[in-house]
């Protein structure tokens, strides 16, 4: 038994379905472009990394040993050789001028905070690719193979070969791009999870070195979804 219109509504799904197809198909394309670009972007922050690796530890050490004996720590020499989100806020700190330390504390951790959702901001890219681009792959999948059996049911096999070539072009390309992305999402997380926790300590230290009186709570760890 046939519902009377059910026909009609069959025919709007069907050209919707394959009006999408298009736009699936550069959706992908977009996300491709776009994983590689951050590819090449990882791959020279990584360069960057490598050759500022040490600069962590030597900003701790200095810092350390003006809180220990009182003074106030200025901007360190390692600051120069700091990664990008180290430096701005070690050169901020340098420019507090209060003299109160519970302004000085929350400007800190203001500071901490603007460094927390550039980090975020960055890897909500890849994230957002990673998310993506699996659903963009099972859409370009399953909208071609719809045509290709109807035309299977008419013994057209080229039709059907060009709409399951076009099912696994999509495939592929929604997961390379998912895999790309995650695995750059997750190795920046790891690096940006790393520079807080530097920031952490370090601005623990700045606060300890100016605040001679009484040492403030060290601001609260920043940490990533998992």
């Amino acid at each position: 038994m046939t519902v009377f219109g059910s026909q009609y509504l069959g025919i709007g799904l069907r050209v919707l379905a394959q009006s999408l197809l298009i736009p699936v198909i550069i959706g992908l394309l977009f996300f491709f472009v776009r994983v590689l670009l951050e590819l090449g972007g990882l791959m020279g922050e990584w360069k960057e990394r490598r050759e500022q690796k040490p600069a962590g530890f030597e900003l701790f050490k200095e810092m350390a040993e003006a809180s220990c004996y009182g003074s106030t720590p200025g901007t360190p020499a390692a600051v120069n050789n700091l990664p990008d989100a180290l430096g701005r806020v070690m050169e901020s700190l340098k420019d507090i001028k209060t003299t109160d330390p519970e302004v000085r504390r929350i400007l800190t951790q203001k500071f901490l905070e603007q460094e927390e959702e550039k980090a975020l901001s960055t890897l909500d890219k890849t994230d957002a690719i990673a998310r993506l681009g699996p659903m963009l792959g099972l859409m370009g999948t399953l909208i071609p193979l719809g045509p290709g059996l109807a035309a299977l049911g008419k013994g057209d096999l080229t039709t059907l070969a060009a709409a399951i070539i076009i099912a696994f072009d999509t495939t592929v390309a929604g997961l390379a791009a998912r895999g790309l992305a995650f695995w750059i999402s997750k190795t920046r997380r790891r690096w940006y999870a790393r520079d807080l926790t530097i920031l952490e300590g370090a601005t623990e230290l700045w606060l300890q070195g100016v605040n001679t009186d009484a040492a403030p709570a060290a601001p609260e760890a920043a940490s990533f979804p998992r």
